[in-house]
């Protein structure tokens, strides 16, 4: 008889805002068993940001991992790109391995030039760059601060509208090889832009990477490993 999956974990950020197919926190962006946990009191504030309050947010990502190891997942990941900045602290503290961000793809990507798509450029350091081992110098455009996404994901808004934000990251995509003509490969490091990713992939003729590719490879890693 064959074993029954054992989850993957998702450690969430407090959020209110919606979760469309293809956000990694909606359980229909799978194709095998996830178990989501709210880190409850850190937001979106907590996490993207410059200069986080590391302690705080370290010790959140330690509780609700011990808490979902204990509700035998095999591997944890998260549902902030940003949270990159706690790679390996996490790994060393987590009972199970750790995939913090789509951004541990760079790091794999030796022969090709990667370019990121971020939720905010201001925000994302060089110290989160290399946190997973990625070039500190990789391209990176944010999406704009008054725009749509950000009334929804960075203000945590109730509403989303999808074909406003879908043009939004199409121009980002445009934006990133307008000025970085040599990147061949788009990673998107906010963890709500999955759901763009076709359209993107369609506008630049580029293959773009996502947290759910980065998850579904761990997933396998991990599973493959009990």
């Amino acid at each position: 008889m064959k074993a029954r999956q054992k989850p993957l974990g998702i450690l969430m950020l407090d959020t209110r805002f919606p979760r469309i197919v293809g956000d990694v926190g909606n359980a229909a962006s799978y194709d095998f068993p996830v178990i989501f946990r709210k880190m409850e009191g850190i937001g979106s504030a907590d996490a993207v940001a410059a200069h986080p309050d590391r302690a705080r947010v370290l010790a959140a990502l330690k509780a609700n991992a011990e808490a979902l190891a204990a509700e035998g997942v095999v591997g944890l990941g998260t549902s902030c790109g940003f949270l990159a900045l706690y790679q390996d602290d996490l790994a060393a503290v987590s009972p199970v391995p750790v995939a913090t961000s789509a951004l541990l793809h760079i790091k794999g990507l030796k022969d090709r030039k990667a370019g990121v798509i971020t939720a905010s450029a201001k925000n994302l350091t060089p110290g989160h760059l290399a946190a997973v081992g990625a070039p500190v110098d990789t391209p990176v455009i944010g999406l704009p601060e008054g725009s749509s996404f950000a009334g929804t994901f960075l203000r945590n808004g109730l509403t989303l509208d999808r074909e406003a934000v879908e043009r939004e990251v199409v121009a980002a995509g445009r934006d990133l090889l307008e000025r970085y003509p040599d990147v061949d490969t788009v990673v998107l490091e906010c963890t709500n832009l999955p759901p763009y990713k076709p359209a993107l992939e369609q506008a630049l003729g580029l293959p773009v990477l996502d947290v759910l590719d980065l998850l579904k490879d761990f997933y396998r890693e991990v599973s493959a490993r009990r």
